[in-house]
């Protein structure tokens, strides 16, 4: 079949370059340099929806887009801009013989540029009379075939410009995601955040426990990360005096690809001086709940089979109590790493001989209580163990003050009371160096820049992390990470 339908578009290509060459021979250049359309196909049917049946305007418009329908031997064509369709009405009372001629020489697909009367047909149909007809952008490949479209999940994803052309919903959801980015800038604006830019090439890996991509520096003849998050630069800032600072922007994972995760992906992060994680977990409400309203006009939204209420404040769970809650076990009874792995064995989770009492924790939510959590909900307090960057808990030294924020079963973002003692800190670092050492390539490195910044004074403060992609299928109702990413990642063709 795949074979067939390359043999077929060759054919149909074949077709197109001769008609390219005819208008070429007419003088006609198929790729002008430019061409200013005065309205949008969607301006046009909001002005003139009043308009009466049969009925012909004396107002002369110029539009622009993409032929998506030709009937009546080239008659009429469905005109598709960024806005929306509009009828092309094209017949020799009002177009010349050559003008009528480069109507025949247009293809499904061919960018044209259009002149004409505004009218409305006995049918009710809006239309536009032609007087000029310019073919634009020659397409010298066809569309897919249209009631079938691009049926293909993976074709979908390579020529996701062709999936934005025939597929509205492909495009609606890619408008939407701009639309969030755009409103969480907006939320954390008036909130009197500043956007910032910090570095994507870093010399030591930090910010996230990730698997790095890493990449080579010629003329410093060094090795050099893409960030897995840009949180120590942005402390950098806020130990620098700037109190309130954002960042929006691409963070790089060398890990696996499935529904939620993609190896590049959009993040926010936001640094607060003087706020501490409870404060975070309101701002993290305030943004999603923002975003909500800004992108879909309403707080509470339908997501696959259930209805998600953003209007409320989000519950505070601990991780402790939820795994209590779920499957009965309470591993902060556990003293020691060993006791929790045959605490997470007795509810059929088995995890590795090594791992720490944190990952043990960590290990037994993921399998047994994350998918639950459909409504949001703030996962407070996670071990100190898999957590090197938040402070303390103040009533518990095996915890941190961290919270994770779900929903619909799916991680959107985390927050933390920022860890500001330069000592403890160290201790951290080395603790994760240890883990390096026994393999674990995802634990942090020791960064002696950073220790330095701490220890210029780190003011009290709360952190926050949000993946926009995961935000972005929640709000657009996707199935998948990819459907939200223009163009996200995939293995190679063949």
């Amino acid at each position: 079949m795949a074979e067939q339908n390359t043999e077929n578009n060759g054919i149909h290509r074949e077709s197109r370059l001769k008609k390219y060459n005819e208008l070429l021979e007419m003088g006609v250049n198929p790729y002008p340099y430019c061409f200013k359309p005065t309205h949008y196909a969607k301006d046009l049917q909001d002005k003139y929806k009043d308009l009466e049946n049969d009925t012909e305007t004396e107002d002369i418009v110029t539009v622009a887009g993409r032929a998506m329908a030709i009937r009546n031997n080239g008659m009429f064509i469905d005109m598709h801009d960024s806005t929306d369709k509009i009828q092309i009405f094209c017949h020799k009372k009002h177009l010349s013989k050559e003008q009528l001629k480069q109507v025949k020489l247009a293809d499904l697909g061919d960018m044209v540029g259009i002149t004409g009367i505004v009218r409305r047909t006995g049918r009710g149909e809006l239309s536009i009379a032609a007087q000029e007809v310019s073919i634009i952008a020659k397409s010298l490949q066809p569309l897919p075939e249209k009631f079938h479209g691009l049926t293909d999940v993976e074709a979908r994803y390579r020529q996701r410009y062709v999936d934005f052309i025939i597929n509205k919903d492909s495009r609606e959801t890619f408008i939407k995601r701009c639309e969030i980015v755009s409103a969480i800038r907006r939320c954390l604006e008036e909130k009197t955040f500043l956007e910032v830019e910090t570095p994507i090439l870093h010399p030591i890996m930090g910010g996230a426990n990730a698997k790095p991509f890493i990449t080579h520096h010629n003329t410093l003849d060094m090795d050099l990360f893409l960030r897995v998050a840009p949180e120590l630069y942005l402390k950098k800032l806020i130990i620098g005096g700037i109190d309130k600072v954002f960042e929006i922007g691409r963070n790089f994972r060398n890990e696996g690809i499935d529904k939620s995760h993609n190896p590049e992906f959009t993040a926010l992060e936001v640094y607060q001086a003087y706020a501490d994680y409870n404060d975070m977990a309101d701002l993290m409400s305030d943004m999603i709940r923002y975003a909500a309203k800004k992108v879909t006009g309403s707080e509470i939204i339908e997501f696959g089979e259930h209805k998600l209420d953003l209007s409320k404040p989000f519950p505070k769970k601990s991780m402790i109590d939820l795994i209590k809650e779920y499957v009965n076990i309470d591993l902060l009874e556990a003293k020691d790493a060993k006791e929790a792995i045959a605490m997470a064995k007795s509810v059929d989770v088995h995890v590795d001989e090594d791992c720490n009492w944190g990952q043990v924790v960590q290990e037994v939510f993921d399998e047994k209580v994350e998918h639950n959590l459909i409504q949001p909900i703030h996962v407070m307090d996670l071990p100190k163990d898999i957590s090197p960057l938040a402070k303390t808990h103040r009533d518990n030294d095996r915890l941190v003050e961290h919270f994770d924020t779900y929903i619909a079963g799916m991680e959107l973002g985390c927050a933390y009371s920022e860890l500001s003692n330069p000592l403890e800190q160290v201790e951290r670092f080395n603790s994760q160096a240890d883990a390096r050492e026994k393999g674990d390539d995802e634990a942090q490195m020791f960064d002696e820049s950073f220790i330095d910044a701490l220890e210029h004074g780190f003011p009290p403060s709360g952190g926050l992390g949000m993946g926009i992609d995961r935000l972005a299928i929640i709000l657009t109702n996707s199935a998948t990470i990819r459907d939200v990413i223009a163009f996200p990642t995939l293995r190679p063709k063949g």
